[in-house]
């Protein structure tokens, strides 16, 4: 069935979203809301599914997906329309991080997998009788609502280590970019999947209330407001759930960098996706002596970055995506430089384009009582601020109520790590920028109002798993010493192994006198 379309025997009675092109204003698509009943179904249909794939060995379920990456390879160009025509972006960015993130991803994990939830052994310190391990199990059904910045490897690409785990997987998509994720869901049931293991329901605010009701887990990435409200009714619920939230990434270059690399990164950090990243570089500390230099080189790159729709052809920046959010980029220029900012690239929307469109812009003169400086811009905006010293730049960066990710930049990187430990949040790079997420070993997640939990690493799958301790008598003697009855002679052994934590024990049972603590200095 064509996207969008509905069967002629069946009337529309319920609402739909109907998409348009962010960079055009073209119709794209329609896609029914679903009610709490379509909800309810898609779970059931997902528990069902389940049951049967958390039976497969993890070398079955990795099969199963190896298949499915083919066929998200072959069909790469049907990936490639929908995601550009929903978000604004160029396809090369699809390619590139979204496709490619996925099918890399169903590579690590179907390798890893195995390794991450193996039962742990643990060597007991004092019951030395007993056998100990740590197994992991799948929670069931997952409950994944995504958002819209990147709204495949967001959704299916997050959905794959809870597939491994042995989940099933219900996704809710941004209703700003619904079809990405259908898309994902389509394919990988036609290479294979078993049908319900991977589903999509599609609406607003009201559809994801019903996934978090119905589902066992909730992975959630967007909005802090959004996230409060999710961590607020999972918590009512007793429902574990992980939450990636926004960011204002700092970026501290320091005057020993190697500036060339530094304002690349810059550029590319700060204006991908047209900025919407929650890892984009949204705020720049340069010392001094290297300011003047690094911010032209920025403002020289910026000037030569391309912008336009996914069919113009060589393109690094496209579309905005979400309407509110380029009212929000105006808001944060605007008052800016009202505040004292200058302008130096870009400023104000495209007038010569239909579509969300904002210019790749550099702001100079910023100050921490400005908006681009102290909430998520989450645009095509590069707001520098010259500072003293590696100590300001350092303090600067932590004065937020976010902590996401970050960057140091110095040709010491021996300094660069040292620094990266001051700096508050959940991931730092060093001399290089938003590649943490492409590690896949190591976590990614957030402090403060950034988030809780990680993606990626042991933790990135093990979130899926609920947590089993086992203990297992090794000896299958008749009794245990602290069992009844209480005698006298088992008091006088608990109150003498009492006296093991106290600090008389040597003198009591090895006869050796106590330490003799040093005399308090007189005044």
């Amino acid at each position: 069935m064509a996207q969008g379309a509905r069967p002629v025997e069946e009337p529309l009675v319920r609402r739909t979203i109907e998409i348009h092109s962010p960079a055009t204003g073209a119709r794209v698509a329609e896609y029914p809301v679903a009610d709490r009943e379509a909800v309810a179904t898609a779970v059931a249909r997902a528990r069902e599914a389940q049951a049967r794939w958390a039976a497969l060995d993890f070398a079955a379920r990795a099969r199963v997906l190896r298949r499915v990456r083919d066929a998200f390879v072959d069909g790469k160009e049907r990936i490639a329309d929908v995601v550009s025509a929903e978000t604004g972006k160029p396809r090369h960015d699809v390619f590139t991080n979204e496709l490619f993130i996925v099918c890399d991803g169903i590579g690590f994990w179907s390798r890893r997998a195995s390794r991450y939830l193996a039962d742990e052994k643990a060597r007991p310190h004092l019951m030395k009788s007993k056998r100990a391990y740590t197994s992991y199990h799948p929670h069931g059904v997952i409950g994944i609502i995504g958002p819209w910045n990147f709204p495949f490897s967001l959704t299916i690409g997050e959905a794959i280590p809870a597939l491994m785990a042995g989940n099933a997987v219900v996704l809710k998509p941004s209703e700003v970019t619904p079809g990405s994720a259908r898309v994902g869901c389509e394919l990988a049931e036609a290479a294979g999947l078993p049908a319900g293991l991977l589903q999509t329901v599609f609406g607003y605010g009201d559809t994801g209330q019903h996934l978090i009701e119905l589902a066992d887990m909730i992975c959630f990435t967007g909005s802090v407001e959004t996230g409060r409200k999710v961590a607020a009714r999972c918590g009512q619920l007793l429902k574990p759930t992980t939450l990636e939230l926004g960011g204002k990434d700092p970026m501290i270059v320091l005057g020993d960098a190697n500036l060339e690399r530094a304002a690349n990164a810059c550029v590319y950090g700060g204006l991908v996706n047209a900025g919407q990243v929650c890892t984009s570089v949204e705020r720049v500390y340069v010392e001094a002596p290297v300011y003047d230099d690094f911010v032209q080189k920025v403002v020289d790159k910026v000037k030569r970055v391309r912008q336009g729709p996914p069919e113009a052809g060589p393109v690094e920046v496209g579309s905005m995506t979400f309407p509110p959010q380029i009212e929000k980029v105006e808001r944060h220029v605007q008052d800016a430089v009202a505040r004292g900012a200058r302008v130096l690239a870009g400023g104000k929307r495209r007038p010569d384009l239909p579509g969300l469109f904002f210019e790749p812009t550099v702001l100079v003169d910023v100050t921490h009582d400005m908006d681009i400086m102290r909430d998520e811009t989450f645009g095509p905006v590069i707001p520098i601020m010259r500072v003293r010293d590696e100590e300001e730049a350092i303090r600067l960066a932590n004065d937020s109520r976010y902590g996401l990710d970050a960057s140091v930049w110095t040709r010491d990187s021996a300094r660069g790590a040292r620094i990266a430990r001051r700096i508050q949040s959940g991931a730092v790079c060093v001399n290089d920028v938003m590649v943490n997420f492409a590690v896949t070993e190591v976590p990614m997640g957030g402090i403060k109002e950034s988030g809780v939990g990680h993606r990626h690493g042991p933790d990135g799958i093990r979130k899926y798993c609920v947590k089993q301790a086992v203990v297992i008598d090794r000896f299958g003697m008749n009794s245990e010493i602290n069992w009844w009855p209480i005698t006298p002679g088992k008091v006088r052994l608990f109150r003498r192994a009492l006296d093991l934590f106290g600090s008389g024990w040597r003198r009591k049972f090895l006869g050796a006198p106590a330490p003799r603590e040093r005399a308090a200095p007189q005044p």
